[in-house]
């Protein structure tokens, strides 16, 4: 078959489709091509994480990794709809530029050490209870009870959700935290 008459706008202008919508603008390419979202095999709920809206976004997954992430059209806060960050948020996950490092000074160090995620969450506990232990105020002079720490607090920010806020504020809480503010109403 000659190859100038298999070009869409021939096909557009002598075949049964002359606008060009249907047939017409298909190739075998055309045809091999599929939504990332028809082989999933999970869909999750999630909330875009940029700003405080809370956009609903349905996450699709195929072999434990992301392949998709779409507005979820029975959202009441966005029914269905994301912005141009929010459509882009498969990224944050698959993206070769993610960081799965933490990059690390000692105190008093002068070069960063790089660390993995374990290592770090290990010490940012070990940091937490040790601060806890060291600042912890069972009574004030007075005798009355406190069961507090002043040496730890909170600022949640604007990104978080109200589920996360919730379970930060019972986080703190537990810890004896009494400074726990959230600025996602300023």
């Amino acid at each position: 078959m000659r190859e100038w008459l298999r070009w869409p706008v021939l096909r557009q202008l002598t075949g049964s489709d002359p606008l060009g919508r249907g047939r017409a603008a298909r190739s075998a390419e055309t045809d091999r091509e599929y939504a990332r979202t028809e082989d999933a095999e999970a869909v999750v709920g999630s909330v875009c994480p940029y700003c405080a809206v809370g956009c609903a976004q349905r996450v699709y997954v195929r072999d434990g990794a992301v392949t998709q992430i779409e507005g979820d059209p029975d959202s009441p806060v966005s029914r269905g709809r994301l912005c141009p960050k929010g459509s882009a948020s498969r990224s944050l996950v698959t993206s070769p530029d993610r960081q799965t490092r933490v990059a690390y000074r000692r105190p008093y160090g002068t070069e960063w050490e790089e660390l993995d995620l374990d290592t770090a969450v290990d010490m940012i506990a070990d940091r937490v209870i040790r601060t806890r232990d060291e600042t912890w105020q069972e009574t004030d002079s007075d005798g009355t009870r406190l069961r507090r720490t002043m040496g730890i607090a909170s600022l949640g920010g604007a990104t978080l959700d109200n589920e996360e806020n919730y379970l930060m504020k019972k986080l703190y809480t537990a810890l004896g935290a009494i400074q726990i503010e959230n600025q996602a109403r300023i």
